[in-house]
Order: C-alpha cells, then sequence, then structure tokens
C-alpha cells in the first residue's frame, strides 16, 4: 500500500469528519488503522478526543449546589475532580438515599453497650 495524493485527500477528509482511524482504515482499504494513525500524526493533522467514552460526572460543584442536592463529597478536595454527589436529597437531610445510609448508620448492641460502659465511668481494663 502507498500514500497516493488521492489517499492522503481522502484520509484529510475523512479524519476532519471525525471518523476513527478504524473506519478510516476499511474506508480506504488494504491499510491498518495504525498505517492511519501514523499518517494522520505525520500529517500534523489535528488532534481529536479520544472516542472512549468518559464516565460522565453527574456530581455538583459547591457553586452548582441546590438545598434539594446530596451535598456528599467525592473524591480528594485538593484535586480538580473533586465534587459533590449532587443526587435528588432526601427530604429534611442534605444527602441522597444511597449517602444517608452510609452517613446515619444504626448503632449496633455491642457498640451501646461500649458506649454505656463508658459513661458509666467503668474505664478499668481487665487483667489477667
Amino acid at each position: 500500500m502507498s500514500w497516493t495524493d488521492e489517499r492522503v485527500q481522502r484520509l484529510k477528509e475523512l479524519w476532519s469528519q471525525g471518523l476513527s482511524a478504524s473506519e478510516i482504515a476499511d474506508m480506504l482499504g488494504d491499510i491498518t488503522r495504525n498505517a492511519v494513525i501514523g499518517k494522520a500524526h505525520r500529517l500534523g493533522l489535528s488532534g481529536r478526543p479520544s472516542p472512549i467514552k468518559k464516565k460522565p460526572s453527574r456530581g455538583a460543584t459547591i457553586l452548582a449546589l441546590t438545598e434539594r442536592m446530596c451535598k456528599w463529597p467525592v473524591g480528594d478536595p485538593k484535586h480538580q475532580d473533586f465534587h459533590f454527589c449532587g443526587k435528588q436529597a432526601l427530604p429534611g437531610l442534605p444527602y441522597c438515599a444511597e449517602h444517608a445510609a452510609l452517613a446515619y448508620q444504626p448503632s449496633s448492641s455491642s457498640k451501646k453497650a461500649r458506649d454505656e460502659d463508658r459513661s458509666s465511668g467503668d474505664r478499668s481494663v481487665g487483667v489477667a
């Protein structure tokens, strides 16, 4: 396979239409996807966003939050992709059902017993 002027022109047209390298290779025939990518790179054709779809962020920034949105923080506040959940909050709560279940967990009976022991002043440690 050789890159004739006609094939190069067709590559440029298909590339500008946003077709994938695989689709262009199929349309040109007798060429691989990698050959298309290499030629596009050598021609200096503009880069395009990855065809692999990123999971859309459903979160909200602090400025976009309303009182009806879940305010559960997602990620590290030091990173650019930090956001809040943003789903519909439960009435009277700052969180959606999923995050309210995490935030408001019922105490277990064993935890209650430990808490009662601590509040009664019994802080002794068992001695063997």
